[in-house]
């Protein structure tokens, strides 16, 4: 193994430890902005203008997916919303 590869495996290390401790916070900080988003996307058919609605409507083909884990990660066990059954 040479010098290059032992400084790039020593930087992995040294960025693995700097990253550890804020694991937990850079995954709630993700899921948070990913509910954000689903909200922002699903705010019409709760009810809630969303000024944004013609260009999110595209969307819902590719997040009808994740709408599942969405709702029940908000506590909720059954899809809230009539149009969309998922579970």
């Amino acid at each position: 193994m040479g010098f290059y590869e032992q400084f790039k495996r020593a930087i992995a290390v040294y960025d693995e430890i700097l990253r550890q401790p804020h694991r937990t916070e850079i995954a709630r900080e993700l899921r948070d902005e990913e509910d954000l988003f689903m909200l922002l996307c699903f705010s019409e058919l709760l009810g809630l203008p969303n000024p944004a609605f013609y260009y999110t409507l595209e969307l819902y083909p590719v997040i009808i997916e994740r709408f599942h884990d969405w709702h029940l990660r908000a506590g909720m066990e059954k899809s809230p919303l009539e149009g969309i059954r998922c579970c």
